[in-house]
């Protein structure tokens, strides 16, 4: 978020280590893939390349084949948060702050499935701009988290991107399997 920007570049040069934990020390966040079926939820991490690549986070989360709702949560690089949400009618994405785009190719490729043009913002004044959303706000409300309320989590630009998320799973109903996966992975 514009208040919690840091001065790292581009996410695109991480490598996960076959342990799943980070190469490079300057990305930081994680991808977990969220599914509802049967009435239950469970959740799984993404590799970590779903941080950095938008395909491949849509790839990983259609091969997990589930007949109920699935969509993954990104956090990446404590800056900002993506939901993705693979359907056979295209993928459906909400992006927390849309500036992120000029740092983060992810949040580039984000914007331009979106059809939305990358802000035009010189990055030395990026501290200095307000975050704004882009993309679906409803893209949970079948599951229960209707438009205005994911607004009112998007807005909250004072807490970090995995605050933000585990808002969504404690409104969604899988804040423990959500927070059992976190506790898993490094950080």
């Amino acid at each position: 978020m514009a208040a919690q920007r840091s001065s790292k570049n581009s996410a695109s040069g991480a490598n996960y280590r076959s342990t799943g934990s980070f190469e490079d020390d300057d990305l930081e966040g994680f991808a977990v893939a969220c599914i509802r079926e049967d009435g239950k939820w469970r959740c799984t991490p993404l590799a970590a390349n779903a941080l950095t690549n938008l395909r491949s986070a849509e790839t990983q989360l259609r091969e997990l084949r589930s007949s109920g709702a699935v969509f993954g949560l990104l956090d990446v690089d404590d800056e900002f948060f993506v939901v993705v949400r693979p359907a056979p009618s295209g993928t459906r994405l909400l992006i927390s702050d849309a500036t992120a785009a000029i740092d983060y190719d992810i949040a580039a490729e984000v914007l331009e499935k979106l059809n939305v043009d990358i802000p035009d913002i010189d990055p030395d004044e990026l501290d200095d701009v307000e975050p704004w959303e882009e993309g679906d706000l409803g893209v949970l409300a079948d599951l229960g988290l209707p438009e205005p309320v994911m607004s009112v989590i998007v807005a909250e630009t004072d807490l970090y991107p995995d605050e933000q998320l585990g808002m969504i799973a404690q409104r969604l109903g899988f804040a423990n399997e959500f927070g059992a996966v976190l506790d898993k992975l490094p950080r």
